[in-house]
């Protein structure tokens, strides 16, 4: 009997919110690596708001997933065969196979874990593409001044902790924005930020805008942008003179959500980015990949040392990923989430 192996592919496009239906569990033929290839059975497999975005079919920086096709994902794994120089049975790596058991790759697509250096699993999380894009977008765009201020939405979450974890190290004071009064708490606690808005006690821009004053009152010179929607519209009014805003995600606004941000309009930001002269940056990590190994070599040892935290919320099971997902989107997730595979 031939050996299986299992996915989830995307059954349709999601209008709005993702619901089961956009899914389909299935099984398939175990595949045998070619030459150069390597397969290896998942362990884990990472989720990430990003996803959304590849369910659509709109042109953005990387194509769509194919209505049939396997949903995207990094995964870490044990290789079963390799015909690659660089992979043996047995070792771990990390590879993007996507929401699947198993799965063939050229061996120099992925890259070789130590299990001795840190828990495969971090290259998931704090030492995998979330950490990494808050190192990247802070190193190379935050321009970070002891005594400054820096905002940061999602803070909990994998980029969000580092990105304010980095400020503190780097002399800032930090405030993140968690939804609910548990993640806020371990903002402070856990993270060592100065304070946590939670924003479900504060829903509209203008709400929004009221708490930052409390809690920047000499304004914000960083905002790091995760998640859009009233906690940017309260941003906004009080960014500084040369304040900086990192784009990295817009989580509020990603199945569709009107874009509340008060009495913002686009007229009204355009003037106050060149009043103030604001720098407002996009950042994707994918640009930065040739800065990696100096990443892992700052951020690794303080990952080990427990100098840089970091929390891992593990859902169990492939066919529980559709579920988690759509929890993630809705904040339900509480730090990096990640799918047990196997």
């Amino acid at each position: 009997m031939t050996e299986m192996m299992h996915r989830v592919a995307l059954a349709r496009r999601p209008d709005g919110d993702p619901v089961a239906e956009d899914f389909s569990y299935e099984d398939l033929p175990m595949p045998e690596p070619k030459e150069g290839e390597v397969l290896v059975r998942v362990t884990h497999m990472s989720l990430d708001p990003y996803m959304r975005g590849r369910m659509d079919d709109a042109k953005s920086y990387a194509n769509p997933v194919p209505i049939g096709g396997t949903m995207e994902a990094g995964t870490v794994g044990v290789v079963l065969k390799s015909n690659h120089e660089k992979f043996k049975e047995g070792d771990h790596c990390f590879g993007m196979f996507g929401w699947a058991t198993h799965g063939c790759l050229p061996g120099n697509h992925l890259r070789k874990l130590d299990p001795s250096v840190a828990d495969p699993r971090t290259a998931l999380g704090v030492l995998g593409m979330p950490g990494f894009t808050a190192w990247a977008g802070m190193t190379a765009y935050g321009k970070m001044k002891a005594g400054e201020t820096l905002v940061v939405g999602a803070a909990t979450g994998p980029v969000g902790s580092m990105v304010g974890q980095l400020a503190k190290q780097a002399g800032l004071r930090v405030i993140g924005v968690a939804g609910g009064a548990q993640k806020c708490k371990i903002a402070v606690e856990k993270f060592g930020f100065d304070a946590c808005i939670d924003h479900r006690e504060f829903p509209t821009a203008k709400q929004m805008r009221g708490a930052l004053r409390e809690h920047c009152p000499n304004g914000v010179d960083i905002y790091f942008e995760n998640v859009g929607g009233p906690t940017l519209g309260g941003i906004l009014p009080n960014i500084n003179l040369h304040g900086r805003i990192i784009v990295c995600g817009m989580i509020a606004w990603y199945s569709g959500a009107s874009d509340e941000t008060g009495d913002m309009p686009l007229q009204k930001f355009w003037r106050m980015v060149l009043v103030n002269r604001i720098t407002v940056q996009g950042l994707l990590q994918t640009d930065h990949v040739s800065r990696f190994g100096e990443f892992m070599k700052e951020v690794g040892p303080k990952v080990g040392s427990g100098e840089i935290a970091h929390i891992e919320d593990i859902a169990e099971g492939l066919e529980n990923a559709p579920a988690a997902f759509m929890g993630l989107l809705k904040g339900k997730n509480l730090g990096k989430q990640i799918v047990k595979v196997g």
